[in-house]
């Protein structure tokens, strides 16, 4: 068997097993059941959501592209009737 805390199990006495039964406790290296069910469902819960916060960050992302994209065609398709009213204006001036 290893050791524990320095401490062979076999080489120590009932009182200092308890010791170490309750220092094991109070390092938290021994948990109750109902403890460790506990931590094993709130870790559960919170890879969850960070599960469906990265797909809605997924989803944002995409949007966002979109919309970006839409915002060169609209800047695009201005700077084209800008510069189409420009120079029809340079040949009705003329």
């Amino acid at each position: 068997m290893g050791e524990l805390f320095g401490f062979r199990p076999t080489d120590l006495g009932a009182v200092a097993l308890l010791t170490l039964v309750v220092l094991m406790i109070l390092t938290g290296r021994l948990v109750p059941r109902r403890t460790y069910d506990d931590l094993l469902k709130e870790r559960d819960t919170w890879r969850e959501a960070h599960t469906v916060s990265e797909e809605a960050r997924a989803m944002e992302r995409a949007q966002t592209q979109e919309l970006l994209e839409l915002g060169r065609t609209s800047a695009h398709a201005l700077t084209g009737l800008r510069q189409a009213a420009g120079s029809d204006e340079e040949v009705g001036a003329g």
